[in-house]
């Protein structure tokens, strides 16, 4: 029965490694990652909502106006 060649394997091994770094680094680039909150620009625009430009008040039935 043949023995198994290892000798080459060290050396798929060892050149294996750094490529696999470099494969994982280039991946990690062209991601695009999102803006934290602090690092976002306070001058931004805000959407206008409905909701924002009126005033509201939700009355509770405990908060309305006792009628005697």
């Amino acid at each position: 029965m043949p023995q198994l060649n290892t000798s080459t394997w060290l050396i798929t091994i060892i050149t294996m490694l750094p490529t696999l770094y470099l494969i994982m680094q280039l991946k990690l680039l062209s991601m695009n990652y999102h803006l934290s909150p602090l690092q976002k620009n306070p001058n931004m625009r805000m959407f206008n909502n409905p909701w924002q430009l009126k005033w509201t008040k939700i009355y509770l039935p405990h908060s309305q106006p006792q009628h005697s």
